[in-house]
């Protein structure tokens, strides 16, 4: 029987941590008073870059241990230590979503965790997924979905949280529209939309996940305030912040679509290529799904149905980007 999930001070392990959304998370559980331990890789960070010293920085108030998250025995040893948690938060996911990388972090990994979870006692578990698992397609979606089943099915108290796009995806041309270029959309900059969350308010909705039972046992898309904007929209709010006269530039969706088909029938030779074509894949999907929660029985986006949480804007983090009051991270899903 499950629980009804933790109140007060409790201790909580977290993975995935040093992300920006991980670090977001980690702040806002420390700030509600509980003990924190992250698990980190020992050269984590884009590209490994990231030394323990500067870990710890990053991770202020949460006691940091340095581990392979992906080795189960690395994660019972330098991770659980056989001892008392909680529950557990997890903002884990693949570096780049190709099917090797995707099925060994996203699935495989996160099934090692809840093993462990679950026999150190732990009785809760937060996810991080994503909204875009509601019309599967890719390798990492599967592989997501795959755990969110494993976790359901577990006997914790769940809570599986899929976010709409995050500001730091839609941040990518922000450089080249200051530079004077053109803002590139695919189509005419309308065949998506979505309602942006920042990293502070999802995480803060993450740790509300641990005590507010509303939130838990439950599958939950969410998105930041609305209403729902376009490609379109994003590249028109720049222009005008910058003081610039609209510029885009339409790229045909199925320059993708036909990069994908041709990578895939080279991988079949050289499969380094397979790889890439997966990335064509996943660049394909962005273009052409929106990041909205969809209507199962009509198949189409619907913003109304999509939850808000939070104060954050998207339009007001590009203002603060362009003032120099904050910095775009973008790491290694980048794309553009």
């Amino acid at each position: 029987m499950v629980s009804d999930g933790i109140l007060g001070r409790c201790r909580i392990l977290v993975v995935g941590g040093t992300g920006t959304i991980g670090r977001a998370a980690v702040a806002e559980l420390v700030a509600r008073g509980h003990e924190v331990v992250c698990v980190v890789r020992p050269r984590a960070g884009v590209g490994g870059k990231l030394t323990q010293e500067s870990a710890r920085r990053l991770l202020d108030g949460a006691e940091v241990r340095f581990g392979d998250v992906a080795d189960p025995a690395s994660l019972a040893e330098s991770g659980f230590r056989d001892e008392r948690f909680d529950a557990v938060v997890s903002c884990l996911a693949s570096r780049t979503g190709e099917p090797q990388d995707a099925w060994a972090i996203d699935h495989q990994a996160h099934l090692n965790l809840l093993s462990l979870a679950r026999a150190s006692g732990v009785t809760q578990m937060v996810l991080l997924s994503a909204i875009c698992v509601q019309k599967p397609r890719l390798a990492f979606q599967h592989a997501k979905l795959a755990f969110e089943r494993a976790l359901i099915d577990s006997g914790l108290t769940y809570s599986i949280v899929r976010p709409t796009a995050y500001f730091k995806s839609l941040a990518g041309q922000l450089d080249r529209v200051r530079q004077g270029k053109p803002f590139l959309v695919f189509g005419d900059g309308t065949l998506t939309a979505c309602k942006p969350i920042s990293d502070a308010d999802l995480a803060a909705y993450l740790a509300d996940c641990l005590d507010e039972v509303s939130l838990q046992n439950k599958i939950l898309p969410i998105g930041g305030p609305g209403p729902a904007i376009t490609p379109l929209q994003q590249g028109e709010y720049l222009f005008g912040l910058l003081g610039q006269r609209p510029r885009f530039k339409q790229v045909p969706v199925s320059l993708l679509s036909g990069a994908a088909a041709v990578l895939a029938g080279l991988g079949k030779v050289v499969p380094r290529l397979a790889a890439k074509a997966e990335l064509a894949r996943i660049g394909h999907y962005y273009a052409t799904e929106s990041m909205l929660v969809l209507d199962p029985e009509t198949g189409l986006y619907d913003a109304a149905a999509t939850p808000e949480t939070g104060q954050d804007t998207l339009f007001e983090y590009y203002r603060r980007v362009i003032d120099g009051q904050e910095r775009v991270e973008r790491g290694d899903h980048a794309v553009f």
